[in-house]
């Protein structure tokens, strides 16, 4: 089992078989669940134990502590298919759209053609999927990863590309509304065009009101902040 594989496995397994007190099954017996040795279920239990998924007690057992959560943690939840605290989501939601503003504006000062060649690449292949009646879930992920990417930043870059693991099975959803795509597009041609003529300014504004439509939908799928708590 790769290893990958076997980290979203056990998480998902963890949570379906914790008991009320958050104790999950011994290493011995996720060992014989998942056929494979000890020592790659104690080595699994390392990682999801730095990414704060999991407590290792002596003499006492493991314990789950998603309370504390890492932020590459919950992408690992959304590919295993366990069910994310809708708070969570809306908070995540919300810090996306703060880092990606301000990605806009490094962008505008760090851009090489090389990122804009990318970026005009990706509006083509957007404007191919319109005209085809598809959706536009990898060209918006793409898009917007490449303006990060543009900031030359690797950590930002790789702290921006969680989000959109943690909604891979949701953006073809929101995107499978053609007029939804549409205007996305259009608003990315717009998004591009400050980034050309290198207005940090005018590239933040559009990147704040672009993602607005997402804040929103994620609201009137919660609720909100204040009903997601609830």
């Amino acid at each position: 089992m790769k290893e990958n594989s076997l980290l979203s496995d056990l998480a998902a397994h963890l949570f379906s078989n914790s008991s009320g007190n958050g104790r999950t099954p011994s290493e011995r017996e996720l060992a014989e669940h998942f056929t494979v040795s000890r020592g790659q279920i104690r080595e699994a239990l390392a990682i999801l134990e730095a990414m704060r998924i999991v407590e290792r007690r002596a003499k006492s057992g493991i314990y789950l502590t998603t309370t504390e959560a890492s932020v590459e943690a919950m992408a690992l939840f959304a590919r295993a298919g366990v069910p994310l605290d809708p708070i969570l989501i809306y908070e995540t939601v919300e810090l996306r759209k703060i880092h990606e503003i301000k990605a806009a504006e490094l962008a505008c000062d760090r851009a090489t053609e090389e990122n804009y060649q990318r970026l005009r690449d990706i509006l083509a292949a957007s404007e191919a999927k319109l005209a085809a009646g598809e959706g536009l879930a990898r060209e918006d992920r793409d898009f917007h990863l490449e303006i990060v990417r543009a900031t030359k930043n690797s950590v930002f870059y790789r702290v921006c590309s969680v989000y959109y693991v943690m909604g891979e099975h949701r953006l073809p959803i929101y995107f499978a509304d053609a007029a939804r795509s549409r205007r996305s597009h259009e608003e990315h041609i717009r998004i591009y065009e400050a980034l050309l003529a290198r207005d940090g300014n005018l590239a933040q504004a559009l990147m704040s009101a672009h993602l607005q439509g997402a804040e929103s939908y994620w609201k009137g799928l919660l609720g909100g902040p204040a009903k997601a708590a609830g």
